[in-house]
């Protein structure tokens, strides 16, 4: 190549390498487990937050969604987003209470009337400085998002009264405050993780199980169980939680991206937990089940009177009360 040929090509030749040394932006990514299937409540909430994260930092940040436990356990996760291994988990408050005892509160039984009772509590005073007691525990908690109403299953019998759930082993969460409850209608809980349930049902290591109409249409259990009784018998909340590791990096710019993501993810949960329920129940009855619609509600909390005894001794009948009154 002529001299004149490489003086002509030097301008161009300077850009290139001025642009190249120019480093691209970087990309963190993020992961954010849950342990139900693809497109359940909580998955339409977890994706719902990654894509606000990644619109919101214009592709900064991005955060994958690990469904199905493929994390593991809700405890497992939450212990990893404590140790900082993990980003971001979306769980019940099943497991919580035991890294946050001040929320153990929102798990007894019977505390919430209906779903707005719940929604107007947690999205209030009460549950917003409940919220603030996380960073003192290793976490950080984002927002209340939603599991939904409990009602039990299982493969003995239909229970329409609180006597008829006696002597059922029944799968629980590794939850105290749900464990006493529980022992007072008769059933012998069974504390699991929840990625064993499905197999225990299906081998009858435990009779049944307890959780919300969403938990049971995702998790197929429909297949291993042949009675549902919509006892309500407890409103399980979720939490969107990470890791101090992770927000104490942020900006304030980007903390204010994570908090709105965190409140779309909310909005999109409550909506598939809204529409599980107004459809659920009937699909549930297509895939065999047999439901029993009208519980005695009454045989069921009298059954947990001597459990809020203990309630109020634990958490202060003034703060249970509070909550209840909530309009």
């Amino acid at each position: 190549m002529s001299k004149r040929s490489l003086l002509r090509l030097a301008p161009v030749l300077g850009a290139a390498l001025l642009i190249a040394a120019i480093p691209a932006s970087a990309q963190t990514v993020l992961k954010l487990g849950h342990v139900l299937a693809k497109g359940s409540h909580y998955d339409v909430g977890a994706v719902k937050f990654c894509e606000e994260i990644e619109k919101g930092t214009a592709g900064r940040y991005k955060c994958q969604v690990y469904p199905a436990s493929s994390l593991g356990g809700e405890r497992e996760e939450i212990e990893a987003v404590q140790l900082g291994t993990q980003d971001f988990v979306l769980t019940s408050t099943g497991p919580v209470g035991n890294f946050v005892p001040e929320i153990k509160v929102v798990d007894v039984p019977f505390l919430f009337r209906d779903y707005d009772h719940a929604r107007k509590t947690l999205d209030g005073p009460i549950g917003q400085e409940m919220l603030t007691r996380f960073p003192a525990h290793g976490l950080v908690a984002l927002a209340w998002s939603e599991n939904g109403f409990r009602h039990m299953t299982n493969n003995k019998r239909p229970i329409v009264n609180a006597a008829d759930a006696a002597g059922l082993k029944m799968r629980t969460m590794e939850n105290k405050v749900h464990m006493e409850g529980y022992r007072t209608f008769g059933i012998l809980p069974t504390p699991m993780a929840f990625p064993e349930v499905f197999g225990a049902l299906q081998q009858g290591v435990v009779d049944g199980q307890e959780n919300p109409i969403p938990v049971i249409l995702a998790s197929k259990f429909s297949q291993v169980q042949k009675h549902l009784s919509l006892t309500g018998h407890v409103y399980s909340p979720a939490l969107l939680l990470t890791s101090p590791r992770v927000w104490n990096k942020l900006s304030d710019a980007d903390k204010k991206v994570f908090s709105d993501a965190a409140k779309a993810s909310v909005a999109a949960t409550r909506k598939k937990v809204n529409d599980d329920e107004a459809n659920g129940i009937a699909q549930l009855e297509k895939e065999g089940m047999q439901v029993v619609r009208q519980v005695n509600s009454a045989s069921f909390r009298d059954a947990t009177k001597p459990a809020y005894v203990n309630y109020a001794k634990e958490f202060g009948a003034e703060r249970i009360a509070a909550i209840q009154a909530i309009k």
